[in-house]
């Protein structure tokens, strides 16, 4: 995803350790919402900046350091996936340390705002797409889950997206003036970091899918292992390359930065039709998930997993280091 903005940091950044995490996912938070987009993005009216932090994780340091503050009353957490600058490429994101950071600062939704290619004529750029399926065609799946390593854990993920938080997408999306919406869809995510050759767009498009892109399926699913539920608004850059036209950096920025101000709309009503409860059934995706008896569960692995896992064990055990 690319939003080219000015990144002026206003406030102090914070470093915050694997040890330093323990108490702050131990104790009661109050339910956050995330933003995964391009750095810049929340530079929204509205918007009220407290910190910058930076969380150290099992898996590695996330893309960038998290941007925290509250809009419309709520807690949010923004993170650039790509890094600011976008200095990260698609199959280099860390998006195992992304997702548990974001989950170790209390967040319960995620909104995702990324670009994609069309593989249908009806889907123009700069036009939206609420998808509600995905396609993987990635090659890096061992990273792609948090379990593994004495904790085996199978979710159920027939629906990747959460319903209702599409829905209040949409509803936000609908607000707009002049915004081709389309509501539900198949993203097919590509490893990239090059685009899609003609034979590849034209299979793509023979198997029935709607847009493609290289990022929001590893996030879907590691979202829902860690109870979070997911929505993403994907923004149409280009035709892929089925229409004969190759795509290129320079019309995918072109089309982005024409609807950046769009998709910042969109995300700050839709953070206020957001409850205040996580209540829904991506909340409890865990339940009919975990085969491991418990008993069998590693220290160690509890410890990673420990803002995860809050449902399941006693945090305060792994604060006294037990």
């Amino acid at each position: 995803m690319f939003f080219f903005f000015n990144d002026t940091a206003t406030t102090e950044i914070y470093t915050l350790s694997l040890h330093d995490a323990l108490p702050i996912y131990g104790m009661q938070q109050e339910p956050a919402i995330g933003i995964i987009g391009g750095s810049g993005l929340y530079e929204m009216e509205g918007f009220a900046q407290t910190e910058e932090r930076l969380v150290d994780t099992p898996f590695g340091s996330p893309s960038d350091a998290l941007i925290g503050g509250t809009l419309g009353g709520r807690p949010v957490w923004f993170l650039p996936r790509h890094g600011r600058g976008h200095r990260i490429l698609p199959h280099e994101i860390n998006h195992r340390a992304n997702i548990w950071a974001l989950r170790s600062l209390g967040v319960r939704w995620i909104l995702c705002v990324t670009a994609v290619g069309s593989l249908k004529e009806e889907y123009a750029p700069r036009s939206i797409v609420i998808p509600d399926q995905f396609f993987d065609r990635t090659s890096r799946r061992e990273h792609h889950t948090f379990f593994g390593g004495g904790i085996a854990a199978h979710i159920s993920f027939g629906e990747p997206t959460s319903a209702p938080l599409r829905r209040v997408l949409l509803e936000s999306s609908l607000e707009e003036e002049l915004l081709e919406v389309h509501f539900g869809g198949i993203y097919v995510n590509m490893d990239g970091p090059a685009f899609s050759t003609r034979a590849e767009s034209e299979v793509n498009r023979k198997l029935g899918f709607d847009v493609i892109g290289m990022t929001n399926l590893p996030e879907a699913k590691l979202a829902r292992e860690a109870e979070i539920a997911l929505a993403t608004l994907c923004m149409v850059t280009d035709y892929d390359c089925w229409k004969g036209e190759e795509v290129n950096i320079e019309v995918v920025i072109g089309h982005l930065q024409a609807n950046a101000s769009v998709a910042q709309r969109i995300l700050g009503r839709a953070v206020n039709k957001i409850p205040a409860l996580p209540e829904w059934p991506e909340h409890r995706a865990l339940d009919a998930a975990i085969i491991t008896p418990q008993d069998f569960w590693p220290a160690e692995k509890i410890t990673a997993l420990g803002p995860i896992l809050t449902r399941f064990v006693d945090t305060s055990a792994l604060e006294d280091g037990k």
